[in-house]
């Protein structure tokens, strides 16, 4: 004989129905406690993980306590310890070499470990110009064009640099098509203001030009830096994402203040 379901195993199967199908209702950006917001744009859906250094911390990662580099979020969980419970969202964050290490300027807490690169070349990082997001001292947020930053070699706590440029003062990157035939899952960062960050991540593939409109017309940016594509991860407890089928070098975790 069947029995009737009770009302819990009923929501239970109705919530495991709607996750799988993507059916949640997830947070807006405007909710101040909600780190992560899902945002549809041009036909496209994106992450979107708010950090106001007003009110949280961010740290960038690259090598282990005990040596060697971090390749994902297993390990930057291992590295954490108990601090893990305290992580609102990690990404991705800069280009690396085979081993995992920074290919640009990476610079974590005041120790610069990769000198910044103004040498061209092959890739998505030489595609010039690029950038450098960092962090102050005084823990504001800027985003500068690497031959900016170098001129003006700024105190820096916190620095990674990738490329390219989305976004330049509110103009896309002038090699840019409206929409190229170049599409990958990608991330990215970029600034409402001095003390707010969005970091970004495509749930699906988008080209260059979709991703620096996002920014620009979506989240109202004027400056912003696109991380990396194809190995793009995200770990985002509010959302239930945690990518784990890449190796990466540079991450930015970002945290409770407590």
């Amino acid at each position: 004989m069947k029995l009737p379901r009770s009302p819990l195993i009923v929501i239970a199967t109705i919530v495991g129905l709607a996750a799988a199908v993507g059916l949640f209702i997830l947070p807006r950006l405007e909710s101040r406690d909600a780190p992560c917001a899902v945002h549809e744009f041009e036909n496209s859906r994106f992450i979107v993980c708010t950090f106001d250094a007003r009110r949280q911390d961010m740290r960038l990662y690259s090598r282990a306590a005990r040596g060697g580099y971090l390749r994902g979020f297993e390990a930057l969980q291992q590295e954490l310890g108990d601090e893990a419970q305290h992580v609102r969202f990690a990404m991705n964050a800069g280009m690396y070499n085979d081993a995992g290490a920074p290919i640009g300027l990476y610079v974590q807490d005041g120790d610069e470990q990769k000198s910044i690169s103004l040498t061209d070349g092959p890739g998505n990082f030489h595609l010039k110009p690029n950038g450098v997001f960092w962090q102050g001292p005084d823990g504001a947020l800027h985003i500068d064009v690497s031959e900016e930053y170098a001129r003006a070699i700024p105190a820096t706590r916190w620095a990674t640099q990738s490329g390219p440029m989305l976004l330049i003062d509110g103009e896309m990157h002038p090699q840019f098509a409206e929409d190229g035939a170049s599409r990958f899952i990608r991330n990215g960062v970029g600034l409402r203001d001095s003390n707010t960050a969005y970091f970004v991540i495509s749930t699906g593939f988008v080209s260059f030009g979709r991703f620096a409109r996002f920014f620009r017309d979506e989240l109202h940016c004027q400056d912003a830096l696109f991380l990396d594509g194809t190995v793009s991860s995200i770990w985002a407890p509010s959302v239930g994402r945690y990518d784990d089928n890449h190796e990466l070098g540079p991450m930015v975790a970002v945290f409770d203040r407590t």
